[in-house]
């Protein structure tokens, strides 16, 4: 393991495969919560049955006692206009309602992190909108990160898909990251702004994509639990994320339960994965 470019952390071959070891678990373990993630269903049993699965098949969750203050749970629950952090307990779900669930989980000191928006029973058309958007927007992100190109292009063309899809407000305060041995590494990686800037997409560098996208304004308050983020106006927020690396074949997405074969082909880029 090396570290260069402003203090980039560069895995080898065999580093990355631990990683895809960490993500498959946050892949298998947001599938899970997806199937629960019904109406009737508090956002604690969501964090029950998470941390359960990861620490079943050999893992740690990332969350439980990270930063300061230590954060109380295994993954972070953001119902509605809850954008990101949000704090699963007795909340019940109820039809209507969109969660953001965001897990992460180390394996062997190599982290995984992922998120992914569920609308519980039906949503209205609005809101399927809005997921659809940010999930498409995090695949054209990955998709737009070449060896040899800079962070940005992937920050770029983030933006650039939500803003063709419509009127919607992009986070810009909370960001994507580099991830490996730790869960938060440099470089940031923003979710809008010029292409062909940042750091050099080198191989061996793992990413953690995550764009935050909103029905209305981009503004966000920090709320008093000093976790849970919330847009100012109450408008609906999702949130989609994935951890992936760029092989000399494309990209290789290690939190995708696939590896992102499946949505990489249907955007006509070549799988990198193993």
């Amino acid at each position: 393991m090396g570290f260069r470019d402003r203090g980039l952390e560069i895995k080898s071959q065999a580093q990355i495969d631990q990683m895809r070891v960490a993500g498959l678990l946050v892949g298998e373990t947001l599938e899970l919560l997806r199937a629960a993630a019904q109406p009737g269903v508090s956002t604690g049993r969501l964090d029950e049955l998470a941390e359960a699965n990861i620490r079943d098949h050999g893992g740690i969750p990332s969350f439980k006692g990270y930063s300061h203050p230590p954060f109380p749970a295994s993954i972070c629950a953001s119902v509605n206009d809850e954008i990101v952090h949000g704090i699963p307990g007795e909340r019940i779900l109820v039809e209507g309602d969109i969660v953001s669930i965001d897990c992460g989980a180390i394996v062997d000191g190599w982290h995984g992190d992922a998120a992914i928006t569920v609308g519980v029973g039906e949503v209205t058309a609005e809101v399927r909108e809005l997921m659809r958007v940010t999930e498409e927007a995090l695949w054209h992100g990955m998709c737009a990160a070449r060896l040899g190109g800079r962070v940005t292009d992937i920050s770029h063309a983030v933006e650039q898909h939500v803003r063709s899809q419509g009127s919607f407000g992009i986070i810009e305060d909370y960001t994507g990251h580099g991830i490996g041995s730790e869960m938060h590494m440099p470089p940031n990686v923003p979710n809008f702004g010029r292409a062909g800037r940042g750091p050099t997409l080198v191989q061996g560098l793992a990413l953690a994509v995550e764009p935050m996208v909103t029905l209305g304004s981009k503004e966000s308050d920090l709320l008093e639990d000093e976790w849970t983020v919330a847009t100012v106006d109450g408008s609906f927020a999702a949130h989609f994320e994935h951890t992936f690396t760029l092989t000399e074949a494309g990209p290789w997405v290690l939190t995708a339960v696939d590896g992102g074969r499946s949505r990489l082909a249907e955007l006509g880029i070549p799988y990198g994965g193993r």
